[in-house]
């Protein structure tokens, strides 16, 4: 018994160091940020690829071996914008092409094809043509009709090749979309439709066909789905929305239509947190007050950050800070030095300990535009007087950035407020070699800077940022879903000052905006496990890595053989393989994503994967 109790005793004495240990840690920990001390900057995941060595996707892209053939007609709106957004799918997925406008051209030969995409809502401009496109079909071709369909008499001649069996005049609103788990990364429920509108053809269809995807549930009426005719396939998307948020959809539903689908993606999920260090932000403290009665700076340190800090570690987020000197508006080249630097070293130092990163935001927050950008009443922002006065502003950040944080690398630049002009987009590109990638936005918007996933002509990486904030609304998540299954891609951003904003949700309090990014999160780790969290430079390396890469593949009965071009150190590919199962894997390394939809790790030029 005695012995016991001083197992117990002892038990307890060293729980109690292991506890005054972690504080002691800490204590540390803290000392370390409040006196400025620097850390280490940790080695990358992903470096950058040497400049001369950046091989550019458009480069890539014009040496492809044209292997679709893209049928579009000018005279239908429905048809260009199809095409647009079309152009940059196919230039993602490396899938070479050659566009035909049937209101010019005629129907050329299938027979140099691997597939044909149809962007036409009536098949009116090919008349019988749709008769040969069938029996091409028949004989082992795909097509993918990515428009939706109008009940016309070249569509009703072809209907129960489509798998048809009845269809009205009429179309039906997509308000929802539900997507079979075993097709898109995210699939098994349905997201919600922004502005939905009568938008899909109601049809009904025969048992041979297979639906991915339905209005509403997985009941509902049918939106993508294929249908084998003799030795070939049809697929067929009848959702009718032709924009960027919903490229994803349409690079699953064209990788349906041989036997295996590959595509290079990034793989990659960064968090970038803007104005973020800077000095403490003016705004309403109204909600701040109303839920923590205490002022906005005791707010960020004591409550916000270090649930921004829970949620890192919980999720695995590595955060990227970009800077904020200072939020004064002269435009006139006349620089202030920041003296009040604790603030920016305490949280600097802290994103880096927690295996983050700093990038570039502003001298102060006005975008780099000269007087010829009218912000009239949009933006409450000033012009720069002269590009000398924009070039002395950037220089102070970078020696404002080097001088706070001197063992680390700050390489990426996030325009304020997503704006930057061509002149400041020129500046940055021929004056500051220190800046090696972009992050602004992907989606368009008054005075944005809109980007693609690639690099640049003169170097810089363009990395958009997708989604925003806290309040992940509808369109939003649509649109992450999207690039999960285009990209394989997070990429996000917020402000501290969201809290602070009605617009950005400051009414709701901080709890429930945390609890709806806690939600996103949670939805992306179980959603697409194999994803890796990065920095901004760690995935601008990615996007350079993606951009380069070609793929040239031969399918035979016992093996899928892929070939690489611009294979760097690795590279990240989606493949969906149609028939039969994977087998051993050479160069690389598989991992099943869902249903029949693979990560591919590849590590060397020539991959090999074996069919069961």
């Amino acid at each position: 018994m005695v012995r016991r109790l001083k197992e117990i005793r002892n038990f307890q004495f060293k729980g109690i160091l292991v506890i005054l240990g972690c504080f002691l840690m800490m204590a540390v920990i803290l000392f370390a940020e409040r006196a400025g001390i620097h850390y280490q900057e940790k080695k990358r995941q992903i470096s950058y690829i040497d400049r001369d060595r950046i091989v550019t996707e458009k480069e890539v892209f014009s040496s492809l071996k044209k292997s679709c053939l893209v049928l579009m007609d000018s005279s239908q709106e429905e048809s260009i914008q199809a095409w647009t957004q079309f152009r940059q799918i196919f230039m993602d997925m490396r899938v070479g092409t050659e566009v035909v406008d049937l209101q010019k051209q005629t129907l050329p030969e299938l027979e140099p094809y691997e597939t044909v995409t149809v962007l036409l809502k009536s098949l009116e401009p090919l008349k019988e043509n749709v008769l040969d496109i069938c029996s091409w079909v028949k004989e082992g071709g795909s097509v993918l009709f990515a428009l939706t369909l109008q009940k016309e008499t070249y569509v009703s001649m072809i209907e129960q090749k489509l798998g048809i069996i009845s269809s009205g005049y009429q179309n039906a609103e997509v308000s929802s979309i539900y997507f079979e788990k075993d097709f898109l990364i995210g699939g098994g429920r349905s997201y919600m439709i922004t502005d939905p509108f009568d938008s899909a053809w109601e049809v009904q269809l025969d048992e041979t066909a297979r639906v991915y995807a339905r209005i509403g549930d997985e009941n509902g009426m049918p939106l993508i789905w294929e249908r084998n005719y003799g030795k070939g396939k049809f697929v067929i998307d009848n959702f009718g929305l032709t924009e960027k948020a919903v490229r994803g959809f349409y690079a699953a539903s064209y990788s349906l239509l041989t036997d295996a689908g590959v595509y290079p993606v990034i793989n990659g999920s960064v968090f970038y947190l803007d104005d973020f260090p800077s000095p403490v932000p003016s705004g309403d403290g109204t909600y701040v007050r109303r839920d923590y009665n205490t002022s906005i700076a005791e707010f960020y340190s004591n409550v916000w950050w270090p649930d921004m800090m829970t949620l890192a570690a919980k999720h695995g987020v590595k955060y990227t800070g970009v800077i904020i000197e200072n939020y004064e508006d002269d435009t006139d080249g006349e620089i202030t030095e920041q003296t009040d630097v604790q603030r920016f070293q305490y949280f600097g130092n802290m994103i880096l300990h927690q295996g983050g990163e700093l990038g570039y935001h502003g001298y102060n927050h006005q975008p780099l535009s000269l007087s010829n950008v009218d912000y009239g009443t949009v933006l409450p922002y000033k012009t720069w007087t002269s590009l000398d006065a924009m070039e002395k502003a950037v220089d102070e950040l970078i020696r404002f950035g080097k001088k706070m944080f001197p063992a680390t690398e700050l390489s990426v630049y996030v325009p304020p407020s997503n704006v930057l002009s061509e002149e400041g987009r020129k500046l940055l590109g021929e004056k500051f070699p220190e800046i090696r990638s972009i992050a602004s936005n992907y989606f368009s918007g008054e005075f944005a800077y809109v980007q693609e996933f690639e690099t640049a002509e003169d170097g810089i990486v363009e990395q958009p940022r997708i989604i925003s904030g806290a309040v992940i609304d509808d369109y939003m998540q649509m649109a992450a879903l999207s690039e999960l299954n285009m990209h394989f891609v997070n990429s996000h951003f917020m402000h501290p000052d969201d809290l602070l904003d009605e617009d950005r949700g400051a009414a709701l309090g901080w709890e429930k905006l945390k609890k709806r990014l806690d939600e996103y999160m949670t939805w992306l780790n179980e959603s697409a496990e194999e994803l890796r969290n990065l920095t901004g430079s760690e995935l601008a390396g990615a996007v350079q890595r993606y951009g380069a890469l070609t793929v040239d593949k031969e399918i035979t009965e016992k093996e899928i053989r892929l070939h690489l071009g611009h294979l760097y150190d690795e590279a990240y590919l989606m493949v969906r393989i149609n028939e039969g199962k994977p087998g051993d894997v050479t160069g690389g390394e598989l991992v099943n994503i869902t249903g029949n939809l693979y990560l591919l790790r590849a590590e060397e030029s020539e991959v090999v994967i074996a069919r069961n």
